[in-house]
């Protein structure tokens, strides 16, 4: 299938190469093969126009010049290279050569300003948001931040893994809005995280100091962002040498356990909690649930830019059904697949921005499956 739609692609290309040279000579063919009333000027001009938005500014020069050459060698074979119409239709084809030129030149400074935007904005991306070592407390991490084609602004996806005296704890949220402001709360939001996740006993101390933080973080900025900011995230612990995993969710999407034997379980909370940030709708404590973590198996943390990732027909991507019953032999292998999927899924394009983070301890020999129901620790 990648293999049919890579020919595929190639093929398209190939023909737009071809396009500009095709007009030209369809258009010698037509003022030939038809009467002198009929012109092919349209033609002929048409072929720089195409030239301009594909390629450089110099083929855009030549195709208009080969352009303007047929006009001029079909007249003079002709012999009407003296009657008003030729000059007519000379000059048309050298005006539109000249604004296909004008249009190259502004779209490729469009796309070199694009270009430089979205490199400074993955730039401050990676800034806040480091990709993690690929062994933390003895599991092996893979994590992946996939920008949006549809804008160069920053978004708001985050994650962070942390080595610490209570286990590995680790955090994957997703902060409303873009731009700076957004980059503002992650930043606030990872800072937070680590400090929390080294000095709280427990999960829910780390969650409550995380919506602590950013709350404050919301106070300082006096914009309707602010008023109405809040933050998904799901948090996490491993213990040392545990079996264990235990998450907090609020508002996040949820997590997926990928079984060694192919198969897959959803870690839904118990019950559902509002985001970071919207104390004001309700307050209740934050449940940790534990669920068994076996040998072999693969933690999958995702934000939404995942699970809205949509098709030609508008069909949202469902990674839990896409990746039920498939094997992979570590989350980095898990997490190039699945974007490779994501991208076949989407054409290419995805209009929201998305982060991956997969957890997995030493590769076992034995399978391990099952998963049995998870214990509820309430405060």
């Amino acid at each position: 299938m990648a293999q049919e739609e890579q020919q595929n692609g190639f093929g398209a290309r190939r023909f737009v190469r071809m396009l500009p040279a095709l007009m030209i000579a369809v258009a010698a063919l037509f003022d030939l093969a038809t009467p002198p009333r009929f012109t092919a000027a349209p033609l002929f001009a048409a072929a720089p126009l195409i030239a301009a938005p594909f390629f450089s500014w110099l083929t855009t020069l030549i195709t208009g010049a080969a352009a303007t050459a047929g006009v001029i060698l079909l007249h003079v074979y002709k012999g009407t290279m003296d009657e008003p119409t030729a000059y007519t239709e000379l000059v048309t084809v050298i005006t539109v050569s000249g604004l296909a030129l004008l249009i190259n030149r502004v779209i490729q400074r469009s796309s070199e300003r694009l270009a430089s935007a979205r490199v400074l904005a993955e730039t401050a991306q990676r800034a806040v948001l480091p990709t993690p070592a690929e062994r933390i407390g003895g599991l092996r991490i893979a994590a992946r931040y996939e920008a949006a084609l549809a804008d160069a602004f920053i978004g708001g996806d985050l994650f962070a893994v942390q080595d610490t005296p209570h286990g590995v704890r680790l955090v994957v949220g997703d902060v409303r809005g873009k731009g700076l402001g957004a980059v503002e709360a992650v930043a606030v939001a990872i800072g937070a995280f680590r400090e929390a996740a080294e000095q709280e006993r427990s999960l829910e101390g780390v969650t409550d100091r995380l919506e602590r933080a950013l709350l404050r973080e919301a106070g300082r900025r006096e914009t309707l962002d602010a008023v109405e900011a809040f933050t998904t995230a799901v948090l996490a612990e491993i213990p040392h040498g545990g079996d264990v995993v235990r998450v907090v969710n609020r508002g996040h999407p949820e997590p997926l356990m990928l079984y060694a034997d192919g198969g897959l379980d959803h870690l839904a909370p118990r019950e559902h909690a509002l985001p970071l940030g919207m104390v004001e709708l309700g307050v209740w404590p934050d449940q940790v649930v534990e669920y068994p973590l076996p040998p072999g198996a693969i933690l999958l943390f995702y934000t939404d830019g995942l699970s809205e990732a949509r098709d030609a027909d508008g069909v949202f991507y469902d990674p839990g059904a896409r990746l039920d019953g498939r094997r992979f032999p570590g989350p980095g292998e898990l997490l190039d697949e699945l974007l490779d999927d994501v991208r076949r899924h989407t054409g290419g394009g995805a209009t929201d921005d998305m982060a991956l983070l997969a957890v997995a301890g030493p590769p076992e020999p034995r399978l391990g499956r099952r998963i049995i129901p998870p214990v509820v620790k309430r405060p």
